[in-house]
């Protein structure tokens, strides 16, 4: 397809989508501000397709030698009468901003012009709408060099892009288009979607027993730290669980007897070797959950490698994954007996994987994956986004959630809703992607009723139920498309 009709689609769907976002803004006036490249371009053909529906449109063109579709697409849109004005002389009053400065292909540090216009974009102080991505963020590593522009919303074409995924602060919501070009590059992130979400979740058969639905067995909960275990148990129970077992000490297990009716208990220390009741009840189980208030006590290494080598399905996090700091090889070996999913948050990636934690922050895909590989397990590493990879696959995204998991014991909810839907039949992948889902959107579900401040884990849970309701009505009801849209991503509830 040639380079101009992209153009042309491009610069029209942003034209849409602001219309369609804004249209109570667009009476007061539309500044464009556009660079020389291609980008630019995109905001002259937006200027035109605003213009032609008698929308004030002033466009401030950033100095350079304008490529030739750029100024095809300027002297197009200034025959049908679009005005423009100096990039640094006065600007009119108007109430929404569009930034059309740079593109995909920009790397480094903004060029004192293009800062400058920039820096002038943000003192409008009125909604910002970036084509394609905020000028000064790096869109394939997120990667900031001095001043970028905050947008209110990202309008990109084909696909996400990493940039938009690890800087959400500056992209604001996403709208991805589809303008006609070729799928999209197998390097941009595969998104775990609601509708995707909606499709792995199963129905209980009307036959159904406690047993069918998934015996859970969760080992943690070391003195003083019993509320970490009944996160997690009582999100297995959220997440439809059929049988939720809780191994801990002594205190730990009189505690819970009192204040948790619906677990089962064991009582054990955390050393090995493990007792034959213990042996028992891990044989019968259909998924452990370790770490949870694990602690990091003497021994706990040799225990919790008994538990797994015991064990059908495990899903490692917090203290269950910090007992293998240093033991790779042996962890290595375990996860060839049994599905292993690890759950580290970027500290202990970094304690378990240190030769490949200095390309975290700036490509989670790659790291993971290469830990995926290493260990021959599925690892869901927690994060801004979430990254689900598995030895072979392609690994998935998740964006879901908001600040408000960023509190203790987010991670313990995640543990128990993963174990559980390990136990009902998902593949380890499918288990961990969904399980982030479920949590973020039920986060966010949660924090229009607490805030994201005030977001506790224990309404996280609580707003399980409305997940499964929603995905449920997804299932049946599917949508109506609204081309070209493709994916609408909001900036999560920050307050």
């Amino acid at each position: 397809m040639a380079l101009g009709t992209l153009m042309n689609a491009a610069g029209r769907a942003v034209a849409q989508v602001v219309a369609t976002r804004f249209p109570e803004r667009l009476s007061g006036g539309v500044l464009i501000a556009v660079g020389a490249g291609n980008n630019g371009g995109d905001g002259w053909v937006a200027a035109r397709a605003l213009h032609r529906l008698d929308i004030p449109v002033f466009v401030a063109a950033a100095p350079g030698e304008p490529s030739p579709l750029n100024r095809q697409m300027a002297d197009f849109a200034r025959r049908d009468g679009v005005r423009t004005v100096e990039i640094d002389g006065p600007w009119p009053s108007v109430t929404l901003g569009i930034d059309a400065l740079l593109g995909t292909g920009a790397r480094g540090a903004l060029r004192p012009a293009v800062a400058a216009v920039v820096q002038r974009l943000t003192d409008l102080a009125v909604p910002l709408i970036a084509v394609d991505g905020p000028t000064g963020v790096d869109l394939g590593t997120g990667v900031m060099h001095g001043i970028a522009l905050n947008a209110h919303l990202s309008v990109t074409f084909g696909g996400l892009r990493r940039g938009h995924l690890l800087a959400r602060d500056e992209s604001g919501d996403i709208v991805v288009v589809d303008i006609g070009h070729p799928s999209s590059d197998p390097a941009w992130p595969t998104l775990m979607t609601d509708q995707v979400a909606a499709s792995l979740v199963g129905h209980f058969p009307a036959v159904a027993h406690k047993g069918s639905r998934g015996r859970i067995v969760v080992v943690g909960g070391a003195t003083g730290m019993s509320g970490a275990l009944r996160l997690a148990a009582r999100a297995s129970f959220a997440a439809g669980a059929g049988l939720v077992h809780a191994v801990a000490p002594a205190d730990t297990i009189d505690a819970l007897v009192r204040a948790e009716p619906d677990l089962q208990t064991h009582c054990h220390n955390f050393e090995a070797p493990l007792s034959t009741g213990l042996l028992e009840l891990l044989d019968r189980s259909n998924a452990v959950v370790i770490g949870p208030g694990l602690g990091r006590g003497a021994g706990r290494l040799a225990f919790v490698t008994a538990v797994i080598r015991q064990s059908r399905m495990v899903v490692l996090d917090a203290d269950g994954l910090n007992a293998f700091a240093g033991e790779l090889p042996l962890l290595r070996e375990l996860a060839t007996a049994c599905r292993l999913i690890l759950t580290p948050h970027p500290g202990e990636f970094r304690r378990l994987f240190p030769d490949l934690a200095g390309g975290l922050e700036l490509d989670p895909w790659t790291a993971a994956s290469a830990a995926a590989e290493l260990l021959g397990a599925t690892l869901l590493v927690k994060g801004v986004p979430s990254v689900v990879a598995t030895p072979g696959q392609a690994p998935v995204t998740v964006a879901s959630g908001n600040p408000g998991l960023a509190t203790g014991g987010s991670g313990d909810v995640l543990s128990g809703i993963t174990g559980s839907l390990l136990a009902q039949g998902l593949t380890p992948a499918a288990a961990a992607g969904l399980a982030a889902q479920a949590l973020g959107r039920a986060a966010d579900l949660a924090a229009r009723r607490t805030t994201a401040r005030g977001l506790r884990p224990m309404d996280v849970i609580a707003a399980l139920p409305d997940v499964w309701r929603g995905w449920e009505s997804l299932r049946l009801v599917r949508p109506a498309p609204r081309p070209p849209v493709l994916l609408e991503l909001e900036l999560p509830q920050r307050w």
